[in-house]
């Protein structure tokens, strides 16, 4: 079943101010909250699907590509599978909604524990060069990359071993700590994270040799990228999980593949249009004749009519690029253009001449402008 769009979830559109996509988070997030629908299953998954627009909305960076490609801006699309939004659980819009609020829901026991904070991996970019011929077509890249990935001695726990983690005696192993402050309008808790143990909750009495505590290792691993057809210069594409590991077994970042155009021998771009500039010589406009010209992918026979003139644009239907995420293609557009030589040789030059003397091939000076026609016309 296709996923919901998130704007339809939330009620608002692509236009709606950050103010406005809060506000109705707010609403909607209060109302289907399980707390106040006591075991009713549909709330608690209508609370989720909330949580997850509101996660994608509230967020400029996910918003934009969702705005671009869709929930598949957010799946990602390593070979590796899956990613993105589609691991977004009930504890996740919980989280959500705690942050939003600042507490533990209403009061019903359902509110999760801070616990500890885990270090997320920074996002990577990359750029992906693709001629227009990529573009045309799905097509897969594999790229090399250097990033942190988890390391394989400790697991990513950043211990020598299992005895070499205890609870944060600081702490208690929740991460944060807090302090509480009074004034003259009350009571004020403040909740900071930990410093003795940088809020992981945990504290390494003897650090793993491979990776000093850190948990990863820089290492380098090769990725495979698919590409939608029809992609466009700065696009980019977002691969879930696939940047840098986090310290600690914290989140990894996302990889975010950016689209780079290279400049094509024959055409040019525009759209889903492409454009071919033909030159023909003087014979071949004037007399007409059948050529081969090139199309992505191939090469086809064009007919030029007599007579054609400078500028004249010639459509070859469905030869364009394929519309992003769509249904369809774009066009090629043949411009002409007559090649006029510098240099002629003695031969050349005197047949020219006596061409020049034929009638037909002068310019017509003596055809009424267009409001002298409308003068005769009415008057």
């Amino acid at each position: 079943m296709p996923k919901q769009d998130y704007y339809d979830i939330l009620g608002v559109d692509k236009n709606s101010s950050k103010e406005e996509i809060k506000k109705a988070y707010k609403k909607l997030a209060i109302k289907h909250h399980p707390d106040k629908n006591d075991g009713n299953k549909e709330s608690e998954e209508k609370f989720k699907e909330i949580g997850e627009a509101y996660s994608v909305l509230s967020d400029d960076n996910k918003k934009s590509r969702y705005d671009q490609f869709g929930h598949e801006g957010l799946r990602g699309a390593s070979s590796g599978g899956g990613g993105g939004f589609g691991g977004f659980d009930f504890g996740d819009a919980e989280s959500i909604f705690e942050q939003f609020f600042g507490g533990g829901g209403f009061g019903g026991g359902r509110g999760r524990s801070s616990g500890s904070t885990r270090r997320e991996g920074a996002d990577l970019q990359i750029k992906i060069k693709l001629t227009l011929e990529d573009i045309a077509k799905e097509t897969t890249k594999k790229v090399k990359l250097k990033k942190h990935v988890t390391c394989s001695h400790c697991g990513g726990s950043g211990a020598k071993d299992s005895s070499s983690v205890t609870k944060c005696s600081t702490c208690g192993g929740s991460g944060e700590v807090k302090s509480v402050q009074r004034s003259i309008f009350g009571q004020f808790v403040n909740v900071t994270a930990c410093s003795a143990c940088d809020g992981l909750g945990e504290v390494i009495t003897e650090r793993c040799p491979n990776c000093s505590g850190e948990g990863r290792v820089r290492d380098e691993k090769t990725i495979s990228i698919k590409i939608p057809p029809g992609v466009s210069e700065g696009q980019y594409i977002t691969l879930s999980g696939e940047g840098n590991a986090g310290k600690r077994n914290g989140p990894t970042g996302d990889l975010l593949a950016i689209i780079i155009e290279q400049d094509h021998k024959y055409f040019h771009r525009d759209g889903e249009d492409i454009y071919y500039d033909l030159k023909l010589n003087i014979a071949e406009a004037t007399l007409g004749t059948d050529l081969e010209v090139p199309i992505i992918g191939g090469k086809i026979k064009v007919k030029i009519p007599s007579g054609t003139q400078p500028g004249k644009k010639l459509m070859i239907k469905g030869k364009g690029l394929p519309i992003l995420h769509g249904y369809g293609t774009g066009d090629m557009i043949i411009r002409i253009t007559i090649w006029i030589p510098k240099k002629l040789s003695k031969k050349s030059k005197e047949l020219f001449e006596k061409i020049g003397d034929i009638n037909e091939i002068k310019p017509k000076t003596t055809d009424k402008g267009f409001f002298e026609k409308v003068k005769d016309i009415f008057f």
